[in-house]
């Protein structure tokens, strides 16, 4: 007989073998005379008759299902185990720990922009962290259609909507769509509570989202990394003068090491480039042409065209006629 009773024993667990797994819904409903519930370190377990909730064990440990969840149970703790009648319920074990989530934007969003009749396209990367904040609402909405919920179905329906939002806020008091990432911490808030309040009518919070960061066109990259080199070139001269008088601190007056090299680099260049624009300038000075010198008895100054009235010298600018 012993071995008969030990065959109707059952242990009522979650091993968690997959990670990013919100709620588990124990799939075998007849709980027998003897049976264990085991609750794992960031574990709840509820138990579920008919879809209503009989009771709610939050505490990790082993616990004897009779003598132990039982007596707790809201309609069944008058329960008593024969030996060939279980008694059937739903045990759903929920995940109470934060799960964290990289996110990106799907498409890129597309910034209204002076200049850009279809915007400046940028796109969008971070992480979120959520967690279940209302197991009552989430087996009203969720559990009862569904045996399992992962961070990934949460990212579905995130990242349905989240172009819209993220483009919402930036959008919000005329932000820089330049240095978008000076406000991204400002988007980012105004982002999780728009979400969290999505989320927790399915009894879900959003506990954190973060923007790691904004990505332009290359187009945009390059520029930016030109305006950021001119902006370092037109301040060489200031910063020659500040490593100078380091270098000349440091020593007596000819400097050595890291910042006397410094200074001879930079006036090296400028010297470079005070060369290059002094022969700019050469090169661009117009050179005088000689003047012609005329046949003889030409009636006109063939250089400006004055009548030359038999003269032999251009009475206008003086060009030898003859």
């Amino acid at each position: 007989m012993g071995f008969f009773r030990d065959q109707l024993l059952n242990v009522v667990e979650w091993n968690e073998t997959k990670e990013g797994v919100l709620f588990w819904k124990w799939d075998n409903d007849e709980i027998k005379k003897g049976s264990k519930l085991i609750i794992r370190p960031g574990q709840d377990a509820i138990f579920l008759h008919n879809g209503i909730v009989e009771g709610v064990f939050e505490d990790d440990g082993t616990y004897d299902i009779e003598t132990e969840i039982i007596p707790f149970l809201t309609t069944l703790k008058s329960f008593k185990f024969g030996f060939n009648a279980p008694f059937r319920a739903e045990v759903l074990f929920i995940n109470t720990k934060e799960q964290t989530v990289k996110w990106g934007t799907k498409n890129a969003i597309n910034i209204q922009a002076p200049g850009l009749p279809g915007g400046m396209p940028i796109r969008a990367f971070g992480t979120f962290s959520c967690k279940i904040a209302d197991h009552d609402v989430l087996i009203d909405k969720v559990v009862g259609i569904r045996n399992t919920y992962n961070v990934e179905d949460v990212k579905e329906r995130i990242t349905a909507n989240l172009d819209q939002t993220i483009m919402s806020w930036i959008a919000k008091e005329g932000k820089d769509m330049f240095n978008l990432q000076v406000y991204a911490r400002e988007i980012a808030e105004g982002v999780r509570a728009d979400l969290d309040a999505d989320m927790s009518k399915l009894g879900i919070s959003i506990t954190e989202f973060t923007i790691e960061s904004f990505s332009y066109p290359e187009e945009v990259k390059k520029m930016q990394e030109k305006a950021a080199a001119q902006a370092m070139v037109g301040d060489v001269n200031k910063y020659t003068q500040m490593a100078m008088a380091d270098s000349m601190s440091n020593g007596n007056g000819g400097g050595s090491g890291v910042a006397s090299d410094m200074v001879q680099m930079q006036m090296g260049m400028m010297m470079g480039q005070q060369m290059a624009q002094n022969m700019g300038m050469g090169m661009a000075q117009p050179q005088a042409q000689a003047p012609v010198a005329a046949a003889p008895g030409a009636k006109f100054c063939p250089n400006c065209g004055t009548p030359a009235n038999g003269g032999k010298f251009c009475q206008n600018c003086g060009t030898q006629l003859g």
